[in-house]
């Protein structure tokens, strides 16, 4: 290519010798007006300074090729212009990053136990209630009437244990003066039989009616409880005395069968974050674990949780476990179904090397860096191996690389290529490592 542009420029040189000649020569005749001699002049100075200008382009661009380094396939390698970063020391830590969705810690629905009309309803949405609150009333004229019939079904067979009660003092007597007479031979043993007889058919009719009575007592319960259903309340057995009403399902005046809902209650004192993590993170999660969580509803804000429970086993399908996160919502800024993002630190490195996560460029399947040796202003390719990565550093375990590396302008670089380092880069100074590697700071040595 060299060779090229010498011929070219000698090339130019020839012409530029004879336009000159010619501008330069006598004029042949004295019968050419002067007017278009000096324009003609003019013309031809014109396009010899255009030449003189292209010819002295053409020039200074291929004397440069020889001086530049030339690449594979003979490219000429130009300078590169790069942005560089030093490598770092400090601490880094390997966080597991992950998705999920918040979940009350508790949740159950306001059902009625038997079937009745929806008198009344007296929360709604986002209404706070407490243990034991009434939450809605069911039409209860029905269940009035049987406890009424059931009360007085029970007096009927208190009555019939007081009649029978009677009886059996009658026959208990005329049974004790039979045993008498027989003693004496006043009556037959005939006469005894049947006194005994009436007697115990006495005591076993106020059995009878003792345990008729109970019955009804045990009917008249039943008509109660009944009654007392249909005043729906709000109960539950932890010691979190007020929850939040949910979600309401129904109107004033719907019919309800048994178990039907009314409303929902949750309790978002303390919420759940739910996540699920792939096999090879299973074996790092436990319970007890501290985990940070974010949301879209908060930016900036970071809320803390603890890891709850872990699922034994992981779902065959997606190759995922459970696992279950308690987040305290003290000043209730969450709600239940809210996206959330969660961070689980798993190890933490103090000390580290790092560099600049857009520094690492692939080669040959090989993470790199390009090392800029600042002397030569030159790259310098390096492979290395990468260890934790936090946002945006990556940590170098080996080899131990200092000094700077280029961040911006490698997709143009290969191994030895010339850059163009920024102006505001500090010049190297006498004693400084001749690859330009940045003195460690005091602070960061072990």
């Amino acid at each position: 290519m060299a060779r090229k542009g010498l011929l070219a420029g000698a090339k130019y040189n020839n012409i530029l010798a004879h336009v000159t000649r010619f501008v330069l020569r006598e004029e042949p005749s004295a019968g050419h007006s002067g007017v278009f001699s000096m324009k003609r002049r003019y013309l031809i100075i014109t396009v010899v300074i255009a030449a003189i200008a292209a010819a002295v382009f053409f020039r200074q661009t291929y004397r440069q090729g020889p001086a530049q380094a030339e690449g594979p396939h003979g490219r000429v390698r130009v300078p590169v212009a790069v942005e560089v970063a030093p490598v770092a020391r400090q601490a880094i830590n390997e966080i597991g990053i992950y998705t999920g969705t918040l979940l009350p810690e508790s949740q159950f629905t306001v059902a009625p136990k038997v079937a009745g009309r929806l008198e009344k309803i007296l929360v709604d949405i986002g209404d706070e209630v407490r243990r034991g609150e009434l939450i809605a009333l069911l039409d209860d004229d029905e269940f009035v009437q049987q406890v009424d019939q059931a009360r007085a079904e029970l007096d009927v067979a208190l009555a019939n244990i007081e009649e029978s009660s009677s009886e059996l003092g009658l026959r208990r007597r005329e049974f004790e003066r039979a045993k008498t007479l027989r003693e004496k031979k006043i009556i037959s043993e005939s006469e005894l039989d049947a006194a005994e007889a009436q007697y115990t058919a006495a005591l076993a009719k106020q059995k009878v009616a003792q345990a008729q009575a109970v019955q009804k007592e045990a009917v008249l319960k039943a008509a109660q409880v009944r009654l007392d259903y249909t005043r729906i309340r709000a109960s539950w057995e932890d010691s979190s005395r007020s929850r939040v009403v949910g979600e309401r399902y129904v109107d004033e005046g719907a019919m309800l069968a048994a178990n039907d809902s009314i409303v929902s209650v949750v309790g978002i004192d303390t919420l759940k974050a739910v996540i699920h993590v792939i096999e090879r993170d299973y074996p790092r999660i436990r319970a007890g674990q501290e985990a940070i969580i974010t949301t879209d509803a908060h930016p900036g804000q970071t809320f803390s949780g603890t890891i709850a429970r872990v699922a034994p086993v992981l779902k065959e399908a997606a190759r995922q476990a459970r696992v279950e996160i308690t987040v305290d919502n003290p000043g209730k800024a969450l709600t239940p179904g809210m996206f959330v993002r969660v961070q689980i630190r798993f190890d933490r490195r103090e000390n580290a090397r790092v560099v600049p996560v857009k520094a690492l460029v692939r080669n040959n399947g090989t993470r790199s860096v390009f090392l800029a040796d600042m002397e030569h202003s030159r790259a310098r390719l390096v492979p290395v191996e990468i260890g934790i990565i936090e946002e945006d550093m990556a940590e170098v375990v080996s080899p131990e690389i200092a000094g700077f590396v280029v961040t911006v302008g490698h997709h143009l670089l290969e191994d030895g290529s010339q850059i163009i380092l920024p102006e505001a880069m500090p010049q190297r100074k006498t004693g400084d490592d001749p690859e330009g590697r940045a003195p460690e700071d005091e602070s960061s040595r072990p």
